[in-house]
């Protein structure tokens, strides 16, 4: 599976970005999907995250009401909406897919990783 992220960039506090992730190579919806960021001196911490398919939602309790994660599967692509954006949101987001039949929002048993694109809030 390749994962290409798009949808970063330099906004306000206060303001909107949607980030996108294009899936290839294998079936795209039979796998849940998430969202994670990790910003300087930090961890890699889980954001949101998305089952295959009834498409359950679940977030960090820091983003719940203000980001939405959504999938689309006929266009294989995840995308987060992320809405009253705050500097502490600043990191390199990164989409995951978990190829097991359990999800989990741990890091560590998702497969394939995108490269990461940069969100900057900043006035």
């Amino acid at each position: 599976v390749q994962l290409v992220e798009s949808g970063g960039g330099l906004v306000q506090p206060g303001g909107s970005l949607r980030l996108s992730c294009a899936a290839s190579g294998r079936t795209f919806s039979s796998y849940h999907m998430a969202w994670f960021r990790q910003a300087p001196g930090k961890e890699r911490e889980f954001v949101a995250g998305i089952t295959h398919f009834y498409q359950d939602t679940h977030y960090t309790d820091s983003v719940k009401g203000r980001f939405t994660i959504s999938r689309d599967n006929t266009k294989d692509t995840l995308y987060l909406q992320m809405n009253s954006l705050k500097p502490e949101d600043t990191a390199v987001y990164y989409c995951a897919v978990l190829v097991t039949y359990t999800y989990t929002s741990d890091a560590s048993k998702y497969t394939y990783w995108g490269q990461g694109t940069q969100v900057t809030v900043s006035s």
